[in-house]
């Protein structure tokens, strides 16, 4: 199953719906995170054929992100080959207890938009970027989970993006606290939430066998796979609850995928072919099975001084 959440054109309010077939077969249900139990989305579904309020053809209404307010955003930093070549391009080794905790950061919930949403640079930056990766959308809440069980509590994936700028962010971290301005600009989501199901097996990777792509002006930059990720679903799920609940709606960024990033992809062909993003560029990020985000970058809101 795959569902979104969109603007109905006929009252402007959000509305969740099922995608099947090329089209959106709308709900009375204004939140998805209301419905994100195994249960409960099979109902949903089932309405959604039987009695949908309208059915609109994919394309023709805005899309939200499937949950436009989560209750909480981490992001982890799970893909090997990333951590290890960004730590290169700041010069730095990996450190080894990355292999021991499958370490994250929360990030603003505030600041999630839709699909297609502009998402303009953060002031004060000159050195934005994209960062390609798949959110996990939790469905059923739970604490201190076993990793061998967790994906259970899984509603379904998403594509995610977590626009960075690397600037502001090396400025804050060399601190001992962040990323802060350098993250919680903007997180795009979407534009659906698909279940588990709808999605192939691992193989012999950690996650989902599925390709994952970012353009920029048309032209391919990062390509990689779900199935790379060092650490399982499970055991992401598993960390986040520890000592603490993880609830429904709650999003978890898997991190970048390897090369998904202008930081590492300027480490590996040179700043002056993989260039940071400016105003004008258009972004495509995109996730077999998933669909894609696609916007195109604002300017710079002004920097107020704080002096």
């Amino acid at each position: 199953m795959r569902f979104a959440t969109y603007v109905s054109p006929r009252d402007g309010t959000d509305h969740v719906a099922l995608v099947k077939d090329g089209a959106l077969h709308g709900l009375p249900d204004r939140r998805l995170i209301d419905v994100l139990s195994p249960e409960r989305l099979a109902d949903a579904a089932d309405r959604a054929i039987r009695a949908p309020v309208e059915v609109l053809p994919e394309g023709s209404v805005r899309l939200r992100a499937p949950v436009p307010q989560p209750p909480s955003v981490r992001d982890f930093m799970a893909f090997e080959q990333h951590v290890v070549t960004a730590s290169a391009a700041l010069g730095r080794e990996v450190n080894p207890d990355w292999y021991e905790l499958p370490v994250f950061y929360f990030t603003n919930p505030a600041a999630v938009c839709g699909p297609t949403d502009p998402v303009a640079v953060s002031p004060g930056s000159s050195a934005f970027d994209y960062e390609l990766e798949i959110g996990i959308v939790v469905g059923a809440a739970g604490r201190d989970l076993d990793p061998a069980c967790a994906e259970s509590h899984v509603a379904g994936y998403t594509v995610l993006c977590d626009w960075s700028a690397r600037d502001l962010q090396a400025r804050e971290m060399a601190l001992g606290l962040g990323p802060v301005k350098g993250k919680d600009g903007a997180t795009s989501l979407g534009p659906y939430l698909v279940t588990p199901d709808e999605l192939p097996d691992r193989g012999a990777g950690n996650a989902p066998d599925v390709g994952m792509r970012a353009l920029v002006n048309g032209e391919l930059w990062s390509e990689g796979r779900f199935s790379d990720l060092h650490w399982t679903v499970g055991q992401l799920l598993a960390y986040a609850s520890r000592g603490t609940a993880l609830r429904p709606g709650d999003v978890l960024g898997t991190g970048t995928v390897g090369t998904g990033c202008i930081l590492e992809l300027s480490a590996v062909h040179g700043a002056e072919t993989r260039p940071w993003l400016r105003p004008g560029d258009r972004v495509r990020l995109e996730v077999d099975l998933l669909g894609a985000v696609e916007t195109t970058i604002q300017p710079a809101p002004p920097v107020r001084p704080l002096h």
